[in-house]
């Protein structure tokens, strides 16, 4: 075949963590997905609904955590989106009439009013309140390759004293994947980009095929990649490819100084009326009588001053399309330079947070469409692909062992490990290794045999993990574990996989709701402390366990036998891996 230039993959890793409250009406930090959804995935679908309707030719990949699926598709928190967004679309009325003298921010009123009318029929009525499904429509016209991650983004590198703990994290993770898209997921999100031996051995043996790695664990390999990030690597000891991040794009895209998004012409992000306005005024549409973002932003960056100009969405717009333009041109000249360099098309992995783009950059979707359509129509240097077709096109590739590394601040775990937040580790060990106690203790021979049949003998690996990581209620019958009990140890499990997010951890770190962040982690390892101490004593408490499991009800299909020892774990291990 013909090829370009060259290819550039654009990557956008969706995440959230798993926060979900019916014990309160409202919860503050709900509003983490609401925001999420009005801002920054409805867009995205709008921009990914208009190429195909213009036929624009577009390849795109999109990483949706575990996590964020399960509360995308939890009827409770559909429905208090829906609430959420009739309530933004109520003040940005009340908003046309306060501003109504005032014609630049009434302009923008009505903005904001049709923008929340439009993502509320968009939720409510076109997705029937269900973001992945409509996602899923794009993978299944060939446009978008969705990816899998970890179960609950957990940060792998620092689980590594317990393998089982990081195998586990994986192998949930595909089999949560693969329920909700409809099918094995052949590449894989690595949480903050965190990669370390031997995280591709188990990505290998859930069937992933590739994986993206930051620049310098790529740049650090043994031996050194020919090609530095701009082609992939196979991993010696597993055949998983890796995919580097390439510095230029990222900075280009990210940098707070020198990136895109921070220029002056851009809606600011903290200039919102939930701090601007009058307390009383707001109050209905905050939570917990606490000042925060309602999503109305009515200045632009303008600069580093406290005297902004008003947002003008019109020179935003043509802002985007400047910058979609240099972003198009540069990509030009950088494959240019590289193709001298290389016997092969050279690959540009842009990996990027999916959320950057309409929550933090609120023309970050304009950008992208405008980009997209430059790239189908206005050069003809490089094509965009996804890494896995990129892999189809180039499958002889270079074999190395990459290095330790993250995407976090000086690109390894200091974000994650540090004063603020170390305490945790101990007994997030201690917590895994009591887990693979008692998934050693009550998962019998015959029991993990039981769920090899019902994988029907497979030899996909993708159906090893899916055997391992989903409960199957014909095998639970032969384990010899009561019902209660057995409930019990898959809850035991849920509250680990919980507790493990490197969510908490981080925010930590960064100092924003750092109390609720602190009181996640404990609470999820103290009921797994007490789950731990009623599991062993047969004395399971039923109405409190009851309680758990409708409170904290991610992966509802969780087998805690996913953390059993590896002579058990082999019983399903199919395809000789």
């Amino acid at each position: 075949m013909n090829h370009p230039g060259g290819y550039v993959a654009l990557v956008l890793h969706a995440h959230l963590p798993f926060v979900r409250h019916p014990e309160h009406v409202a919860f503050l930090e709900e509003d983490w997905l609401f925001e999420a959804v009005i801002e920054c995935y409805i867009p995205l679908l709008d921009v990914f609904e208009r190429l195909v309707r213009d036929g624009v030719p577009w390849r795109l990949t999109m990483s949706m955590t575990p996590t964020l699926t399960a509360m995308l598709t939890d009827p409770l928190l559909q429905e208090r989106c829906v609430r959420h967004i009739e309530g933004l679309v109520e003040l940005a009325h009340r908003e046309t009439v306060r501003t109504r003298h005032e014609p630049a921010f009434n302009r923008l009123a009505h903005m904001y009013l049709q923008h929340f009318r439009f993502a509320l029929r968009k939720f409510d009525y076109e997705y029937g309140r269900d973001l992945t499904a409509a996602f899923r429509r794009f993978q299944d016209s060939g446009h978008l390759e969705i990816i899998a991650s970890a179960a609950t983004h957990g940060y792998l590198p620092l689980m590594a004293p317990n393998q089982r703990a990081v195998r586990a994290q994986i192998d949930v993770g595909v089999e949560a994947h693969r329920r909700v898209f409809g099918r094995p997921p052949q590449g894989f999100w690595l949480p903050e980009c965190g990669y370390s031996p031997p995280d591709d051995v188990w990505l290998a043996r859930a069937g992933i095929r590739w994986f993206v790695c930051e620049t310098h664990g790529l740049l650090h390999a043994r031996p050194r990649p020919r090609y530095a990030v701009y082609a992939p690597v196979y991993c010696a000891d597993s055949g998983v490819a890796a995919f580097g991040r390439d510095v230029e794009t990222s900075k280009q895209v990210w940098s707070a100084t020198e990136g895109y998004p921070g220029d002056y012409d851009y809606r600011d992000f903290y200039r919102d009326i939930g701090y601007d306005l009058d307390f009383d005024y707001v109050r209905p549409w905050l939570k917990a009588d606490v000042r925060r973002h309602v999503g109305i932003k009515y200045y632009a960056i303008t600069g580093q001053t406290a005297d902004k100009r008003v947002y003008d969405p019109d020179a935003a717009r043509e802002k985007a399309a400047v910058h979609a333009g240099n972003f198009m041109f540069n990509r030009e000249r950088q494959i240019e330079y590289l193709r001298t360099r290389m016997d092969r098309p050279p690959l540009i992995v842009a990996p990027y947070d999916a959320e950057l783009f309409g929550h933090w950059w609120y023309e970050g979707p304009q950008w992208l469409d405008f980009f997209i359509r430059k790239a189908a129509y206005d050069q003809r240097t490089f094509r965009l692909v996804t890494p896995s077709e990129y892999l189809d096109m180039f499958p002889r590739n270079q074999v190395v062992r990459p290095s330790m590394s993250s995407w976090g601040y000086n690109g390894y775990s200091e974000v994650w490990l540090n004063g603020a937040n170390d305490w945790i580790y101990r007994h997030l060990h201690k917590a895994a290794e009591r887990m693979a106690e008692l998934a050693d203790t009550y998962a019998p021979a015959d029991a993990v045999g039981s769920a090899r049949a019902s994988s029907g003998g497979s030899a996909d690996p993708s159906a090893c993990a899916s055997a391992r990581a989903s409960a199957c209620a014909s095998a639970g019958a032969s384990t010899g574990v009561d019902t209660l009990t057995r409930r019990a140890l898959n809850q035991a499990a849920r509250e680990l996989l919980l507790a493990q997010s490197s969510d908490w951890a981080f925010i930590m770190k960064t100092g924003t709701m750092v109390e609720y962040a602190v009181k996640r982690t404990q609470d999820h390892l103290g009921r797994f402390a007490r789950l731990y101490e009623q599991i062993r004593s047969g004395a399971v408490d039923e109405g409190w366990l009851a309680e758990l499991e409708a409170r904290d009800n991610l992966f509802p299909w969780l087998d805690y036998r996913v953390y059993a020892g590896e002579t058990l774990y082999s019983r399903v291990n199919l395809g000789g891996i």
